[in-house]
């Protein structure tokens, strides 16, 4: 018997959804569709990941790697044998931009957002709004 069904209040079972929904779905790549706008590309992967390394990095004029590592590590969990691919792969695409630069002793290399890098940040940060204004209407009864 699934183990939900032992449970003896609605709220129990509520909690349960809600801890499914922030912590289960957000690590599965999925696409969420609105009513509105037909499909919405914000997938909850590596989309996400983008997004959030993307901002991180807009903050700051030159952000070094184990900095974003740390940003990007206080709203999501990820190592940097991910981080690190990501990093490398906005800069292939043009969204970042790095250089070195020597620190007490050794190269450390940082990071911009490139004029891509922005449209692409503005644009995933447009589809956060829809899609954030999905689930609050599913969660909150918005």
């Amino acid at each position: 018997m699934p183990f939900f069904l032992h449970l003896k209040s609605k709220n129990a079972l509520l909690n349960i959804i809600l801890l499914l929904t922030v912590y289960y779905i957000p690590y599965n790549i999925i696409n969420i569709k609105t009513y509105r706008s037909g499909e919405l590309g914000f997938s909850t992967g590596s989309n996400l990941l983008d997004a959030i390394v993307l901002s991180v990095v807009a903050k700051e004029d030159g952000t070094y790697g184990y900095k974003i590592t740390q940003d990007v590590r206080s709203v999501m969990e990820v190592s940097e044998s991910t981080l690190y691919p990501v990093l490398r792969r906005l800069l292939k695409e043009n969204y970042l931009e790095s250089y070195d630069m020597e620190f007490q002793g050794r190269n450390r290399r940082y990071y911009n957002i490139t004029s891509n890098g922005m449209i692409l940040l503005d644009s995933y940060r447009r589809e956060w709004i829809e899609y954030k204004k999905s689930i609050d209407g599913i969660l909150l009864g918005e």
